[in-house]
């Protein structure tokens, strides 16, 4: 019974894939990883990372370049790859909207909403000035950035909590996560307009935001106090990994 019962255990462990493929001419065993790399990103449905596309590969194949050799192919097609958050995506071609939400309508954006000013304002901030707590959030506006918008922004996964702060009562503080930079096309926060930038060409101003020159709906009523803690998801900003060496076979 127990030599049965190891078999039958045995037998329900995947087979081992064989990444390397050397029994395949190279450019048979580029064709192979080109599949399986969009095949795993098809399959998912958030960006997928490097170390997970890695796994289906062999340890010399450069996946910059296979993901480069797989955009050629779609480039024809009504979608494309693109690197959000760190990872690869399979998105529909924006020139393309309007047929799909003429197709499904609000089903298109099922799962999403569209952001008030008040809401996208203090998202900006928090993208900008993370980690920062929701007083210093407050310091931004006239008025105190209310717990059920910062509720909104946590229950769209674009914002989570941070380390606590070294002010005194440890509040919590906010980052943005990986949700927000699959929804804004961004790979890392690196990729964020530079603020200067913004403020130079008139479309942002610190200085307005700390004189409340910004619209009323941020506040609450509430006074300070302990908070519910977050769920805790931050996202690091760092660029994104270093290029594998190796090269395409040529075709």
């Amino acid at each position: 019974m127990a030599e049965a019962s190891a078999r039958r255990k045995a037998n329900d462990q995947p087979a081992l894939l064989d990444t390397e493929l050397e029994h395949l001419p190279a450019e048979l065993r580029w064709r192979e990883w080109m599949g399986r790399v969009e095949a795993v990103i098809f399959a998912a449905n958030e960006p997928v990372q490097r170390e997970v596309l890695a796994r289906v590969v062999g340890r010399n194949c450069n996946l910059e370049l296979v993901i480069d050799d797989i955009r050629a192919e779609l480039a024809s097609r009504p979608y494309e790859l693109v690197s959000v958050a760190r990872g690869w995506q399979h998105r529909t071609k924006k020139a393309f909207g309007d047929a799909i939400h003429a197709a499904f309508g609000t089903a298109a954006g099922e799962g999403t909403k569209d952001l008030t000013q008040s809401e996208a304002l203090v998202l900006m901030c928090i993208a900008y000035f993370q980690p920062i707590t929701r007083g210093e959030l407050s310091s931004f506006f006239v008025k105190e950035v209310s717990r059920d918008l910062i509720g909104v922004l946590r229950g769209q996964g674009l914002i989570a909590s941070g380390p606590r702060s070294p002010q005194p009562g440890s509040p919590y503080t906010y980052v943005t996560t990986k949700t927000f930079l699959s929804q804004f096309g961004l790979d890392t926060l690196r990729q964020l307009p530079d603020f200067e930038a913004l403020e130079d060409a008139g479309l942002l101003s610190k200085e307005k935001l700390l004189a409340g020159d910004i619209p009323a709906g941020l506040a609450s009523g509430e006074s300070d106090g302990n908070e519910e803690e977050p769920k805790t998801e931050v996202v690091e900003d760092e660029m994104p990994p270093a290029v594998v060496s190796g090269s395409r076979p040529r075709r």
